[in-house]
């Protein structure tokens, strides 16, 4: 009797520690559920770019001439449909030789718009890509659509080319400019009209700050999930104002990316 006695602190234990592992969605810590949907994240130069206070050689916003003046990728990130998301889904490390043949791209259609270097899930500071794949939303929570660092970066950037919206909002006379200001009905209904879904617009007071497209997992547009917005009922569309590069006035100072907070 003693014996059984003995066992039971030694049971409760046990289970403690197995309740510990198991997630808050009944799977095992890290092997988390799957997700729902994508989001692909578009950001506006014009809005982040005018914040900015540093340049340095990362920061595309300090290219001068050579800066984005469209819309450029933020991300590609799977959602939960209950407005939650998966976070660091596996342990890897971001290998930017997976990805040299992309590189040209990337750094034109989806550059980093701030200086400094991202926080990643296991491997500390790194590059902008590094983010994308390693942490929140982002690359390693995509499985089973998407399974390796390559895959995700290509399928990234084909579907930004597909839904381009910077296309869809200049042919319908939303185009950049420091002093109109569009009605957000009309935008939002200019890319509904041509995807046949409803984008999510993220405001920078009346500024668009970024456009989200949301897709099923075989990315065919649907509806995103927002049901509210940081927006006013007219936005503007900022155009580019060139700083950094030899051939800018602009008195922003040069810190190297380390310096960066």
């Amino acid at each position: 009797m003693a014996s059984f006695s003995a066992q039971i602190p030694l049971c409760f234990a046990l289970m403690m520690a197995i309740c510990l592992l198991i997630g808050v969605n009944g799977s095992i810590e890290g092997g988390q559920r799957e997700f729902d949907y994508f989001a692909l994240s578009l950001q506006w130069p014009g809005t982040i770019c005018r914040h900015t206070r540093h340049c340095c050689s990362s920061n595309a916003c300090c290219r001068g001439s050579n800066s984005p003046t469209e819309f450029t990728i933020h991300g590609l990130w799977p959602d939960y449909n209950d407005g939650t998301w998966p976070a660091c889904c596996a342990r890897t490390q971001f290998d930017v030789k997976e990805i040299s043949t992309l590189l040209d791209a990337l750094e034109k259609y989806w550059p980093s718009l701030y200086c400094g270097k991202s926080s990643t899930c296991f491997s500390g500071k790194g590059l902008f890509w590094a983010h994308e794949v390693a942490i929140e939303k982002h690359g390693t929570c995509s499985s089973p659509v998407i399974r390796d660092e390559y895959s995700y970066f290509i399928t990234t950037l084909n579907v930004y080319f597909k839904y381009n919206v910077t296309k869809i909002l200049n042919e319908a006379g939303y185009v950049p400019s420091n002093s109109e200001r569009y009605p957000l009905g009309g935008i939002v209904s200019a890319i509904e009209n041509s995807f046949r879904a409803t984008p999510e617009v993220v405001c920078s007071k009346e500024a668009v700050e970024e456009i989200r497209l949301c897709f099923y997992k075989d990315f065919k547009p649907r509806n995103c999930l927002a049901s509210k917005t940081s927006c006013p009922k007219y936005v503007s569309l900022p155009a580019y104002v060139s700083m950094g590069g030899e051939e800018s006035e602009s008195d922003i100072a040069w810190i190297s990316d380390d310096e960066a907070l």
